[in-house]
């Protein structure tokens, strides 16, 4: 291989690592590239977040709900307005947040129905 093919083939390779990590810049592209089980919870949430604010981007935020309630479990049966104590959080992105968890309750109704009539 020409010195010159072996410089292009590097470059191309830095290339892709950049692009994968251009796309990770918002957890969005990780999920798409690896699959939702590969993000962590302030991931996921961050995706329901969307968007920061000033200076606190989305992960940011999402981190901080983590850390205030201690969970997914922590966080879904507060009340709405214990939300609104985080910056960055406002009605659309609380309501947001309070759908995800109300689809997650009824899947898992529906689970344990399934589960208790095939007994």
């Amino acid at each position: 291989m020409l010195a010159s093919e072996k410089m292009k083939e590097n470059s191309n390779d830095k290339e892709k690592e950049n692009s994968q990590i251009q796309k990770w810049r918002h957890p969005g592209g990780k999920l798409r590239e690896l699959g939702a089980e590969s993000l962590s919870d302030a991931e996921l949430l961050s995706i329901l977040v969307s968007s920061g604010i000033k200076g606190k981007p989305a992960e940011k935020i999402a981190e901080e709900i983590i850390t205030k309630f201690g969970s997914f479990r922590g966080m879904a049966n507060q009340p709405l307005e214990k939300f609104l104590e985080i910056k960055g959080l406002g009605d659309v992105r609380i309501i947001r947040i309070a759908a995800a968890f109300e689809i997650a309750r009824r899947i898992v109704k529906e689970v344990i129905e399934d589960y208790e009539k095939s007994k």
